[in-house]
């Protein structure tokens, strides 16, 4: 089965980001991966709204939010109202799990369960059956570039025999050191959904590149 795409503009030109923002579009990619940090949860400082809500009104394509904040909560509505469709948050960050994923739903938002490499799949057990997408992270969660922890397979493998077990609606998605060779080894574990974006960005033509990702080329 074909695998989707989500291309992380944390990688991309930002004095040329309309211009990146097409060449996406035209690559075949099937959303936009938008990652938000705070310094805190994560050593990093990333984006804000304002450059979410750039993004949303000029791409009409899905809009893949990964939150790597300490209280995602006091920010899903701000994130909903400036385009997200998907919103992605870690089950380590602080705040209650099951009121941050209603209010996801009750803003209109596909939810989204992220993991750091070191936490182990059981943790997001009692929570399965309430999201639409397990974000299992193939590296530290907080800068890009980094190389794909192996030892994440088995994570990915033990989540898609679970979910396909209990008749989940659960897609599963990898982020952090994807590139054609691993998201083969990621695919074959049984990850949905190759979030990548130095591989692609540098990538000479980004359509190739999209297209190793999908297990199609």
């Amino acid at each position: 089965m074909k695998k989707l795409v989500s291309v992380s503009i944390l990688s991309a030109d930002f004095l040329n980001l309309k211009e990146e923002l097409d060449k996406v579009k035209d690559s075949g990619a099937d959303m936009i991966h938008f990652d938000v940090m705070d310094g805190i949860f994560v050593n990093n400082i990333s984006f804000g709204f304002p450059v979410l809500k750039a993004v949303d009104q000029y791409s009409d394509m899905c809009l893949d939010v990964h939150l790597m904040i300490a209280d995602p909560l006091k920010y899903i509505g701000q994130c909903a109202a400036n385009g997200a469709d998907i919103i992605t948050f870690h089950i380590e960050s602080a705040g209650n799990t099951d009121d941050t994923i209603k209010t996801i739903k009750k803003a209109n938002a596909k939810v989204g369960l992220s993991i750091k490499p070191d936490t182990p799949f059981e943790d997001v057990i009692p929570y399965l059956d309430k999201i639409d997408l397990l974000l299992i992270m193939t590296v530290e969660p907080g800068f890009g570039g980094q190389s794909f922890i192996t030892d994440t397979l088995k994570k990915i493998h033990t989540a898609k025999k679970y979910i396909s077990e209990h008749n989940l609606d659960v897609k599963i998605q990898v982020d952090g050191g994807i590139n054609a060779e691993t998201a083969a080894l990621a695919g074959n574990a049984g990850a949905d959904i190759m979030v990548a974006g130095s591989y692609i960005f540098k990538s000479k033509n980004l359509q190739d590149a999209v297209a190793s990702l999908t297990g199609e080329q």
